[in-house]
């Protein structure tokens, strides 16, 4: 893991340089098409959010225009899409002042991800850095069944096994049946969450703080920040090889003042 953080500017360019922020594989056919489907309440976009205003598709575009930096074209209907560097970092800094106030209190914080093939690491990683720094990370000892698959805790990051192997997944209702089995077990809620998907939009619908990471074709988590569910949504890709973000990682633990507990 790197512990040397970059600047501000020079995370900028590796966020460009491996294309977490710039010039993204989500093709911008995708980030419409998930505009409409988050309106319609499908089920992999609706992300658990409540909605407390009426949302247009103009409004969901111009927010995603403002908010991650999509394309303002629109024009632009096929072909690349992108998410702004400067909103990126300026997000990572939000993200790691809310983390680092949690933290410094020693507050309770829960994470999860429905993309561990990329995201898990990250988690993991702050999580064992929370620890050590004073935060208790809520613990789920045991797993439980969520559709075909359960829903497991390993190394504290809360996911969804399925069929052997770690599932990606929007789905709001594993961090619900998590907030359900920490009730049950008579543990008090999170007192923040560190999430994405519809982990996160469920987090945040049920009242509890959260901060996020989330794709330009994830239009739902942006609307829970607009609607102040969501404390903070990082627009980054959020499916790239672990390494990569290495650099964010290290960024978020530094300006969050855990530095020390690396």
């Amino acid at each position: 893991m790197t512990t040397s953080p970059l600047s501000p500017a020079d995370l900028a360019r590796h966020l460009d340089d491996n294309r977490i922020t710039g010039a993204v594989a989500t093709s911008r056919e995708a980030n419409l098409r998930n505009i409409q489907g988050f309106l319609d309440g499908d089920q992999h976009q609706h992300m658990g959010v409540v909605r407390t205003r009426d949302w247009s598709f103009d409004d969901v575009f111009a927010l995603m225009r403002d908010r991650v930096g999509i394309s303002p074209d629109r024009a632009h209907a096929e072909g690349q899409d992108t998410i702004s560097a400067e909103l990126a970092v300026a997000g990572l800094e939000r993200y790691a002042r809310v983390l680092g106030e949690v933290v410094a209190a020693g507050g309770r914080v829960l994470f999860a991800t429905g993309h561990p093939a990329g995201l898990f690491p990250v988690y993991a990683q702050l999580a064992r850095v929370a620890r050590r720094a004073g935060a208790h990370v809520v613990q789920v000892p045991d797993g439980f069944p969520f559709e075909d698959g359960d829903v497991r805790q390993i190394e504290s990051v809360v996911m969804v096994e399925q069929y052997g192997g770690l599932r990606h997944t929007h789905f709001p209702g594993p961090m619900s049946l998590t907030l359900e089995k920490l009730r049950r077990d008579g543990q008090n809620p999170p007192d923040l969450v560190v999430a994405d998907h519809g982990l996160a939009g469920a987090a945040g619908s049920r009242g509890l703080r959260t901060i996020a990471v989330a794709d330009c074709n994830d239009p739902g988590v942006f609307v829970a920040e607009a609607q102040g569910q969501v404390e903070v949504a990082v627009p980054l890709d959020d499916n790239l090889p672990p390494r990569v973000y290495e650099p964010v990682t290290a960024f978020v633990l530094h300006r969050a003042g855990l530095a020390d507990y690396l």
